[in-house]
């Protein structure tokens, strides 16, 4: 992993974030994919120097969109069942398997039920093709194995979510739990389609809660702008996730899928899996190796709330530049969070009376240990959310209220 102690994160004033020419390539170029094939993300991750992260929603191609026929839980023997069998049979009608194809790629992924009439939350990546086009053809196969049409009714790659509508009705909505109430260690089930196998469940348990990964933006290039955005010489910010771990295995073809407890209530939507190599191409992804991420429900829920209502989602803003905060000396403590380096006059930052120096070190009660930390939990806010920071000032500790701004607004 890339030193990035000297490159500043831009909370979200309209300026890509600033990256370490040394870094790991966000993904690879779209010049790679020129074929329908499996497509495949390499991603930064704030984890360790071994792993990548790949987003993991496409494990087919070619016109063999659903690989498995079974799509129910089977129980042959009612009387020896346990809670997997119980959290999957609740939750296993409201998750879908979604087939995407455009002129030049297709892949498989997951999605979970909204509505009775068919709104299903998905990953940004998933219905653009990992950023590549808008223009995609979507088919929605239920548990039932019933196929429906489906369009994309909008995207939020800064959370790389999606909602799609698809054309029917009788489904079943997914029940949502309080993701500001999981606990590490709950029990965990991962529903979807991995390698296109849909209506697979597998179990785990939640490993941590508020990592933060680093992912390419799924955003589709506006008309006219290169399909090269992922270089690190690209003006394409990635984007930060605060993300549930799980151990629940995840591969290729879960993403966009539930994440439910031991009750089916859908704590997580499945985004994306680690695995143990430094590098990859766009030949193929590698496999769980117990280390997956889901966006919190609290979060997803929300965008898709917003996608559902107006079509698009808002965004918080800070109105500061942070780094990572960070001590060269030898001294025996110092302090840990994101510095604040400079702040946009006027902005809520400033309104709030942060000052440049400020060390962030929490957000609503969540610990903040990294410019990437900030980001992301300011990031998943609504505009005009009020925050909570404790900051460290001079040595001295301090609790400020600040009311955020629209990150939007300013793009």
């Amino acid at each position: 992993m890339s030193d990035n102690k000297n490159h500043y994160n831009n909370q979200f004033l309209g300026e890509p974030v600033k990256l370490n020419p040394s870094s790991q390539p966000v993904a690879a170029p779209l010049s790679s994919r020129k074929q329908a094939t499996p497509l495949s993300m390499l991603l930064a991750m704030i984890l360790g120097p071994l792993l990548g992260i790949f987003i993991g929603a496409y494990a087919v191609n070619g016109s063999l969109p659903f690989v498995s026929s079974s799509s129910q839980i089977v129980v042959n023997n009612s009387s020896d069942v346990n809670w997997v069998t119980a959290a999957s049979s609740k939750a296993l009608p409201s998750v879908v398997t979604l087939s995407v194809s455009s002129a030049s790629g297709a892949g498989t992924g997951s999605g979970v039920v909204l509505t009775a009439d068919g709104y299903i939350l998905t990953n940004a990546h998933v219905v653009t093709l990992e950023g590549a086009t808008s223009k995609v053809v979507i088919e929605v196969k239920t548990s039932a194995d019933k196929i429906y049409r489906a369009t994309v009714v909008g995207t939020d790659p800064t959370n790389d979510l999606a909602v799609v509508k698809a054309a029917g009705s009788g489904f079943t909505p997914a029940e949502f739990t309080d993701s500001s109430k999981v606990n590490v260690g709950a029990y965990a089930v991962a529903i979807g389609a991995p390698l296109g196998f849909d209506a697979t469940v597998t179990a785990g348990v939640v490993s941590a809660l508020h990592r933060t990964i680093q992912v390419a933006s799924s955003a589709v290039p506006k008309s006219g702008s290169s399909l090269q955005l992922w270089n690190t010489g690209s003006s394409q910010a990635p984007v930060n996730l605060d993300v549930i771990q799980t151990d629940a295995a995840i591969n290729p073809g879960n993403s966009g899928g539930a994440l439910v407890n031991d009750r089916g209530q859908v704590m997580g939507i499945n985004v994306a899996i680690a695995t143990a190599t430094a590098a990859a191409t766009s030949s193929g992804q590698s496999g769980s190796i117990g280390v997956g991420f889901a966006i919190p429900s609290n979060t997803a829920k929300r965008v898709a709330d917003q996608i559902i209502k107006t079509g698009k989602v808002s965004h918080g803003l800070l109105g500061a530049f942070v780094s990572d905060a960070t001590n060269s000396s030898a001294a025996a403590s110092f302090t840990i969070g994101a510095k604040i380096e400079k702040l946009t006059p006027g902005g809520p930052a400033a309104k709030a009376g942060l000052k440049v120096g400020d060390i962030i070190t929490s957000c609503d009660s969540e610990g903040v240990d990294s410019a990437s930390k900030l980001t992301a939990a300011i990031r998943s806010k609504a505009a005009f959310s009020k925050v909570t920071l404790e900051i460290t000032r001079n040595g001295k500790k301090l609790s400020i209220q600040a009311t955020l701004g629209d990150a939007d607004a300013t793009n």
